[in-house]
This record gives C-alpha cells, structure tokens and sequence, in this order.
C-alpha cells in the first residue's frame, strides 16, 4: 500500500475548520496540534499546490506574497477528508531523540543522564502549563469555537495534560532511582 501524505490530511482539517493562508495553517499547528502533530512551511506550501491541483482546495484571495494567499477547502477536499476520517487509523512508530539517547547513555556520567532527564522533565512542565492554560481558555469560552469542537479540544487537551504528568511522574521516578 502507497504511503498518504498525512500533512494533506491535516491541512485539509485545519481548512475544514475556517480558510486561511499557509501561515495561519502553521500557527495552527503549533498551537491546537503542537502536542500530538507538526507542519512546517517546508511542507505546508507544496502541499497546498499540489491539492490546488488535485482540486481539494481553493484561493478565496490572493495578494503578490505566497504567504497572504487564503485558500479554503472544496467540496471535492470535503470528500477526500471525509474519506480519510472513516479509515482505518494507521499505527505510527514513535520517535523520540531523547530516548534513543537515554537507551545508549549507560556509559555516560550519571550527572549527565540526570541532566538529560531533568530538562525533559522541564519541557514536560512546560508543557503542561500550556495545556493547561489552553483548558482554562477553552472552560471561559472562545466565541470562534463551536461547543461541539470545544468537546474535542477538550478531549484532545486532557490527553496532553495526562501525557504530561506521566512523564513528570517518570523523570522523577528514574532520577530518584539513581540508575
């Protein structure tokens, strides 16, 4: 089986969602999907003109830059997301540079690896309060946010919250087991 470009898909959610430019698509990622998945500009603008092509999406207004082109989801777009949501949900490997590194550090110095797990406990903090900032956002209520997309930001935001917590509770635990 071929391998589907998944930035199709999110691009087309986002879309789905409320036009908008390439930028817009970014800054939504990095901050509705940054705790579960990532764009870059490197693969949202030819993804856009390929599914200009395929006809998936549309320019509602354009202006010289590439980056103030506003682009919205078409009927045919509504189908292929559609499509893809009634799929079945591909298992995808996880990849983390931090455990790779953890896994072959046995012979560095134990105040490296409690270095390492103290700034991943960090970012996890971070990230936490993030979460949580997003949650009491969303219980105060976002007037560009329909109360069944609130459910699901919700949904998706407690999942980071418990994700987070997991780790902090693990960084803790693996520090304090002194490997």
């Amino acid at each position: 089986m071929a391998l589907k470009n998944k930035s199709l898909y999110a691009i087309l959610g986002i879309l789905n969602v409320s036009p908008g430019t390439g930028y817009d698509i970014k800054k939504y990622c990095d901050t509705v999907l940054s705790g579960f998945w990532n764009e870059n500009f490197g693969h949202i603008y030819p993804t856009l003109k390929k599914m200009l092509v395929d006809e998936l999406v549309e320019i509602v207004e354009s202006e010289k830059s590439e980056k103030k082109i506003q682009y919205q989801i078409t009927p045919k777009g509504q189908m292929e997301l559609e499509a893809w949501l009634m799929e079945d949900t591909e298992t995808q490997p996880m990849r983390s540079e931090f455990m790779l590194k953890l896994i072959f550090s046995s012979n560095q110095p134990k105040e490296h690896i409690i270095k390492m797990l103290e700034d991943y406990k960090q970012i996890h903090v971070e990230k936490l309060e993030k979460y949580l900032d997003m949650q009491h956002d969303l219980e105060q209520g976002i007037e560009e946010i329909t109360k069944e997309r609130t459910s699901f930001l919700k949904a998706l935001l407690r999942r980071g919250v418990l994700s987070c917590e997991a780790t902090i509770r693990w960084c803790d635990e693996t520090i304090d087991s002194g490997l």
